[in-house]
């Protein structure tokens, strides 16, 4: 199984420069490829090879005038660029003929150097890590790390991050052995919702945070400065930097929340089962805000994969399911209700429901139908999964053999890491799942 590691770097001012021309030259290398391939459409050519635009775009290209600064940042460095491209045409192909699940893919788009994310990857022989607790990175140095659990297993890949808001990250794919729970008897449906982010079969509830609500005062009056500023100003670009910085505030806040709760909940539950929202339609309504705000889409996906990871059954209940209508104590249908009717009696046998709870135990309900009838992957008698779970990381990571010991496990104990499940950064450094 594979997992991602995320942590807080800290570069200085050389290794800052050096990670901008890095990531200025993946760049370049993307969109020249992206061009070389769009023409070729464009003019009835047959589609270009990876080999041909390795030699034309990053070999060649060196040795010429206008690109002899792609021999600045390390090769490995341009030829993952060219490979993430490929793994985009890939996706976009595979979604065109229904090979690829979920959402249509649209074709690769080029990037600029204003895009609020930049990132380079590399594998294995380009970066190592030091004894001191550094991270070794080609041709930028040995970047200060804040480390806030050991890495299990040696990293198959890193990727450098710098976000919107400046602050800099190493993202580590290492290949685990899932960590499988011992087991327990209850299982829990959840219903999720805006007045209570959860509600659970068993009655328990998890109030829903609404972090971007409690920051929206702040924000408010940071965009207000912002739109005051002249555009190109040396002090809009401050003004947009401290935006940036709360909404990554936000962002983390809300994803220690998803992480803490899902994994209480998977701890737990030997089987979790969950209503398949249409979040992206939710989304174009009117209570678009708090839908997003919440961030069920991250919160189910934090369940899935976790449930894969720690031997756990998980199953989604189809969005058609009348989870609202049906009594969970009869199984009489009693129609459609607004949502400002938190409370209902059933008309047949005269219970009385909290809509939230009763929702819930009838998820519970049908999600164990769905697995009795073998719909999803679950453990067979001897704990092993029937077939091979889902992984979080990406598979189109940049990776390669190892060649003699140049990357290890874990980091220096005196640099004060502490072992975690967690797969997320903290605010400022990384998040916890625990």
């Amino acid at each position: 199984m594979q997992l991602r590691y995320n942590y807080r770097a800290y570069p200085d001012a050389t290794q800052r420069r050096a990670l901008a021309q890095a990531f200025g030259c993946a760049r370049v290398v993307w969109n020249d490829c992206l061009r070389d391939r769009k023409e070729a459409h464009a003019a009835g050519l047959p589609y270009v090879k990876s080999a041909a635009l390795s030699r034309l775009r990053i070999t060649q290209a060196k040795r010429t005038a206008e690109r002899a600064w792609l021999a600045d940042v390390s090769a490995v460095v341009l030829q993952q660029s060219l490979r993430d491209l490929d793994a985009a045409y890939k996706n976009f192909f595979d979604s065109l003929k229904g090979r690829r699940q979920g959402r249509k893919v649209g074709p690769p788009r080029y990037k600029s150097k204003k895009d609020t994310r930049q990132s380079i990857r590399l594998n294995t022989n380009a970066f190592s890590l030091m004894d001191d607790g550094t991270v070794y990175v080609a041709k930028v140095g040995n970047l200060k790390v804040k480390w806030s659990r050991r890495l299990p297993a040696a990293p198959t890949s890193l990727t450098v991050t710098k976000d919107s808001s400046g602050r800099y990250f190493l993202s580590f794919v290492v290949d685990t052995e899932p960590d499988i729970l011992p087991g327990v008897e209850s299982d829990a449906g959840i219903d999720l919702g805006l007045s209570a982010f959860a509600v659970l079969s068993d009655g328990s509830r998890i109030d829903s945070p609404r972090f971007l609500r409690r920051a929206e005062k702040k924000l408010k009056r940071l965009q207000r400065e912002l739109s005051r500023k002249a555009r190109g100003s040396k002090n809009r670009a401050k003004a947009r930097i401290k935006v940036a910085r709360q909404h990554a505030k936000v962002a983390d806040r809300r994803r220690d929340f998803h992480h803490k709760a899902s994994t209480q909940i998977i701890r737990d539950n030997q089987a979790v089962y969950v209503e398949d929202l249409a979040v992206s339609a939710l989304g174009r309504t009117r209570l678009a805000k708090s839908v997003h705000d919440a961030g069920w889409s991250a919160f189910v996906g934090m369940l899935e994969y976790k449930a894969a990871r720690h031997g756990r059954t998980f199953a989604k209940v189809d969005r058609a399911f009348p989870s609202s209508q049906v009594c969970s104590a009869c199984g009489f249908r009693d129609g459609p209700k607004p949502l400002h009717v938190r409370e209902w009696t059933c008309s047949a046998c005269g219970t009385v429901h909290d809509r939230d709870h009763n929702a819930a135990r009838n998820v519970l309900f049908e999600g164990r139908r769905i697995v009795a009838a073998g719909r999803v992957e679950t453990p067979n008698a001897c704990g092993a999964p029937v077939r091979r779970a889902h992984v979080p990381a990406q598979r189109v990571e940049a990776g390669s053999p190892r060649k003699g010991q140049t990357t290890q496990a874990g980091i220096p104990l005196d640099q004060g890491a502490r072992q975690s499940t967690a797969l997320h950064p903290p605010p400022g450094a990384g998040l916890s799942e625990s």
